[in-house]
């Protein structure tokens, strides 16, 4: 049996000025928002609120060190209600301060003791691609480990996900890139996942419509082609999400994450660096069955045979972010062996949603290939 939902409530606001006349911020609230967001757009909104930026914790990816310190930063205060506004670093990060016990960090990850909610979560995503305010997944790094783990609970659900474009008018187009490839990766993940169905199937397939289209308006045009899209962009991003939230991300993912873990590379970049040499490898091994829809589809957004929709979505690709070779990030051929047997050891949960098996060997080939 397939199961399919939605469980956050979903809510979209024009303006800031909206969502926080709605909200009521005030004492008991708990809020994460870098400091230049805060000052552009929330400053004199957040009553008495406890506004915490999380820049000065967070570089980068998130890691369990950073957390447990924003932890102490934290201290006694009592508060009743999370909210985040940023993008999947802090929505993530943010699903854990809503636990009744999020300490230590580590041992929750290591699953010593269970993610129990106690407080109500609110997620804003200011990028346009994580969909990690509709996922009850929080991906870390775990730096004692050199990796990224993601705990996967309903503990981490919010009770809302609140859309406002305006909160996208000044992401830099390498965000824009990052986060909207990572959307595209979660609809297509999501799409071939045997877990899929035809509900999530909807909106992974309005997700790469979406995305797709844009992307070929922004090669034509311009970086600037997507300022009159970024609504539909920020909408494409939480299909994507809902779409992976049912039905899961996969080898893509898998990859990636002792790529971003030793080396942090951004997540959205670090997904493209193996994202088409994946699905070459997924058409070679198994060639009937979900890719044929997935390369219909491809094939039609792409204006393209449907034999080369890879090819042709790399050279779409490459005109937003460039694809780089492993060994442009630092990693030494030596580590690809050790970064084969943590995804085959570690991540799992993510590789049981292959499209189709990929073994130790099919791994490291494309580590190889890639390198």
């Amino acid at each position: 049996m397939k199961e399919f939902r939605i469980v956050p409530t979903i809510k979209q606001c024009d303006t800031v000025k909206e969502f926080c006349g709605q909200l009521n911020l005030s004492q008991g609230d708990l809020m994460f928002v870098s400091g230049g967001t805060y000052k552009r757009y929330f400053e004199g909104l957040t009553g008495e609120a406890k506004v915490v930026d999380y820049r000065q914790y967070i570089q980068g990816e998130p890691s369990d060190v950073m957390v447990e310190k924003m932890h102490e930063a934290v201290g006694d205060y009592k508060y009743h209600r999370v909210i985040a506004v940023g993008g999947g670093a802090i929505l993530d990060v943010a699903k854990l301060f809503a636990l009744e016990k999020m300490t230590p960090v580590l041992e929750l990850y290591d699953k010593k003791f269970p993610p129990v909610r106690d407080k109500e979560l609110i997620l804003v995503p200011t990028t346009c691609g994580t969909g990690s305010e509709v996922t009850n997944i929080g991906v870390l790094i775990l730096e004692s480990r050199n990796t990224k783990l993601g705990l996967a609970d309903d503990a981490l659900l919010a009770n809302e996900a609140v859309l406002i474009p305006e909160l996208l008018e000044g992401l830099p187009f390498r965000f824009f890139a990052t986060s909207s490839i990572d959307a595209l990766i979660h609809a297509v993940e999501s799409f071939t996942s045997p877990k899929a169905s035809p509900f999530s199937r909807m909106y992974s397939t309005e997700a790469i419509r979406m995305i797709l289209n844009g992307f070929k308006e922004i090669a034509a045009k311009g970086e600037d082609a997507r300022l009159s899209h970024m609504k539909g962009f920020l909408m494409a991003g939480n299909y994507a999400g809902i779409a992976f939230s049912n039905a899961g991300c996969a080898a893509v993912h898998a990859m990636s994450f002792p790529l971003g873990g030793r080396y942090h590379v951004p997540h959205g970049e670090a997904n493209y660096a193996l994202f088409t040499e994946v699905y070459k490898t997924y058409q070679k091994l198994q060639p009937v069955g979900a890719i044929q829809d997935l390369n219909r589809l491809l094939a039609e957004c792409l204006g393209c045979p449907e034999s080369q929709v890879y090819e042709a979505l790399e050279t779409l690709l490459n005109k937003l972010l460039q694809k780089q070779p492993l060994r442009a990030y630092g990693v030494k051929e030596n580590e690809l062996e050790e970064f084969t047997d943590i995804v085959i050891e570690k991540q799992g949960r993510l590789m049981a949603n292959n499209y189709t098996e990929l073994n130790r060997e099919t791994v490291l080939k494309i580590y190889k290939t890639l390198y």
